[in-house]
C-alpha cells in the first residue's frame, strides 16, 4: 500500500496542476466552434475564479502543498478564457437555449434561486461588469492581505476564514449545472469530458489528500468530499437525461421534485419553416 501512496504523491499533484486544462479546454473549444455557450452555466467560471483567488490569498497563512497553489494560478488563466468565450457566444434570452445560458436557470422556476439576484449579479447582459467585479475582488483581497498581515494575532483567523470560504465556494461548483440539468431534463451543452475529468480528479484528489505526507489542511478534505458527492450526482444525471434524445422523441422525461410533467419536443428554428411550424403546433394541440 505504501508504494501506491508514493505513486499517488507524484501522479496526483501533477494531475491536479494540469486539471484546469484537461477539464475546460474541450468545453471552451466546443463553445468557440459552435458559436454558442447554451447549456453551459456562467456560474462555473464565477465559482472557480473566486475560489482560486481566495485560495491564492489563503496560501501565505496556510502554506499548503505547492501543487495546489500552482493549480490555482493555472485555473484562473483557464477560467478567464472560458468566461470570455462564454460571454462572446451567449444566446439571446429568448432564443432556444437562452435560458440555459442564464446562471442557475435550472432553479429559477421552482427553486431556492427563483428570486432575482441583487443588482442582477452575474446575470448582466454586458460583458464589462463581469471583468469589473473580478478586478475589484482582486483589489480588495490584496488590500486585506497588506493591511492584516502585520497583525499576527488577527491574521491567522483572517487567513483561515478566506480559506474556508474559498474552498466552500469551490465545493459548490457542480450545483449550477445540477440545477440547470434538472430544469431542462437534459445534459445537452455540458461536455462529458468535463464530467469525466471531474470524477477522475475527485478520485485522485481524495486518495492524495488522505495519504499525502505533505501539509493538506482539513478544509481541503472536507470540501473535497462534498464536491466529490456532487460530481457523482452529476454522473447520475447524465445517465438519466443524456443529451435529451429520449425527451426529443416525445417521451416524458424523469420528474424533478417541484417540476411538472411535460413532454419535451426537440425542434430548432432552422428545422421548421412557417408551414411546418404551424403543422407542428396544431399536432401538439391535438395530442
Amino acid at each position: 500500500m505504501s508504494w501506491l501512496a508514493t505513486l499517488a504523491g507524484y501522479v496526483a499533484p501533477l494531475f491536479l496542476v494540469l486539471s484546469p486544462v484537461f477539464s475546460y479546454s474541450d468545453q471552451a473549444i466546443s463553445m468557440y466552434r459552435n458559436k454558442s455557450s447554451a447549456g453551459f452555466s456562467l456560474d462555473i467560471p464565477l465559482i472557480m475564479l473566486v475560489a482560486s483567488m481566495l485560495r491564492i490569498f489563503y496560501y501565505p497563512g496556510a502554506r499548503f502543498d505547492i501543487a495546489l497553489l500552482i493549480q490555482s494560478f493555472l485555473m484562473i488563466a483557464v477560467q478567464l478564457v472560458v468566461l470570455k468565450i462564454a460571454l462572446d457566444h451567449r444566446p439571446p434570452p429568448t432564443s432556444k437555449g437562452g435560458e440555459a445560458a442564464t446562471p442557475f436557470a435550472g432553479a429559477h422556476e421552482h427553486g431556492i434561486f427563483e428570486k432575482p439576484r441583487p443588482y442582477g449579479f452575474w446575470q448582466w447582459r454586458s460583458p464589462k461588469p463581469y471583468w469589473q467585479f473580478l478586478l475589484y475582488l482582486f483589489i480588495i483581497l490584496t488590500l486585506g492581505e497588506l493591511v492584516l498581515a502585520p497583525f499576527r494575532s488577527l491574521y491567522p483567523a483572517y487567513s483561515s476564514l478566506i480559506g474556508y470560504v474559498g474552498l466552500s465556494i469551490e465545493a459548490m461548483l457542480p450545483l449550477p449545472q445540477i440545477f440547470a440539468n434538472a430544469r431542462s431534463r437534459s445534459c445537452k451543452g455540458f461536455r462529458v469530458s468535463v464530467l469525466a475529468s471531474w470524477l477522475l480528479g475527485d478520485s485522485m484528489k481524495m486518495f492524495w489528500f488522505f495519504t499525502s505526507s505533505t501539509e493538506i489542511p482539513w478544509a481541503f478534505k472536507i470540501c473535497g468530499l462534498f464536491q466529490a458527492g456532487c460530481d457523482s450526482f452529476l454522473g447520475i444525471q447524465y445517465l438519466m437525461y443524456g443529451n435529451g434524445e429520449a425527451a426529443a422523441k416525445g417521451h416524458f422525461a424523469p420528474t424533478w421534485p417541484g417540476s411538472q410533467h411535460r413532454p419535451m419536443v426537440k425542434r430548432t428554428g432552422s428545422d421548421l419553416g412557417p408551414s411546418t411550424l404551424r403543422t407542428a403546433i396544431i399536432s401538439e394541440k391535438d395530442s
